[in-house]
């Protein structure tokens, strides 16, 4: 779930203000260069997060160069991954039931294993190919 999409920042009195043209809703602010970078990498994690959990399609990124820009402006390629988003913003604790055999829970209960990490780690291991 990586993502790279061109941004546009056009400068302001203070900073910028930056646009996604090929996501709609997708736009920030900084205060500076980096601050500018940093807000649009979340913004672009937040909505294409939004966007996968609405199953809605996720639009092709423009090609580098290629979006028409006024004076002053520039382009440049903004990367998120929404994995790493996701587990940010929901991090949370779910309580789960599940079912085993008994003689797999005795045997590790005896070595003191710790169920939930065992299950969150197996899941990881699948979930994250």
């Amino acid at each position: 779930m990586k993502y790279v999409y061109p941004a546009i920042f056009t400068p302001e009195e203070r900073g910028f203000s930056i646009d996604f043209p090929d996501i709609e809703s997708c736009y920030t602010c900084g205060d500076d260069l980096i601050d500018g970078i940093e807000m649009a990498e979340d913004i672009l994690a937040s909505r294409l997060y939004d966007m996968e959990s609405a199953g809605e399609a996720i639009p092709a990124p423009s090609a580098f160069g290629t979006l028409g820009l006024k004076d002053g402006e520039f382009t440049t390629l903004v990367h998120c991954d929404t994995i790493v988003y996701r587990k940010r913003k929901n991090g949370k604790a779910v309580k789960k039931t599940l079912s085993i055999p008994q003689w797999m829970d005795e045997m590790a209960t005896e070595k003191g294993i710790n169920f939930s990490k065992v299950l969150q780690d197996a899941l990881a291991s699948q979930l994250l190919v």
